[in-house]
């Protein structure tokens, strides 16, 4: 018989201010990599509760999500693992510089479009593709995700 395939469902947060998008540098695989604030949805979580979570554990960043950016779908090559990714839209409110930050998480930086294409550390090529989804001005509202009890 054969395994079913699983994809992983994540969430990423985009979150702009003064133009500059809120970043995660991070390591993966050893190296110092940017990435919005992103992560696995956990059982029992909405999407919008695991984009609030994650950009705050990763960042210190309270945010209100305000939009759906899309869904974007990625098979990493290093390890095969496709993974399903909901990006949502947020919204600073404030920042809490004494949050205790997710292991493996360098610090939060707000970094330019400009520098997100010049930059050679993106974790995925789904950072700039978001990133630039957003300048296009794809954004969807929150109700065209339903999630059921």
């Amino acid at each position: 018989m054969n395994k079913r395939w699983t994809p992983h469902a994540t969430v990423a947060t985009i979150v702009v201010r003064d133009d500059r998008f809120l970043m995660v540098e991070e390591l993966s695989g050893g190296e110092a990599v940017f990435n919005q604030p992103a992560g696995h949805i956990e059982a029992g979580e909405t999407v919008e509760a695991a984009a609030i979570r994650e950009t705050l554990e990763e960042t210190g960043w309270h945010v209100a999500i305000t939009g759906l950016l899309g869904l974007y779908t990625y098979t990493a090559p290093a390890n095969g693992i496709t993974y399903h990714r909901y990006c949502l839209i947020g919204e600073a409110i404030n920042h809490d510089p004494n949050a205790e930050l997710d292991e493996g998480i360098i610090g939060p930086q707000w970094l330019t479009i400009e520098e997100l294409r010049a930059s050679k550390r993106l974790r995925s090529p789904m950072v700039l593709t978001c990133a630039e989804d957003y300048i296009s001005g794809r954004h969807y509202p929150l109700d065209i995700i339903t999630e059921h009890p």
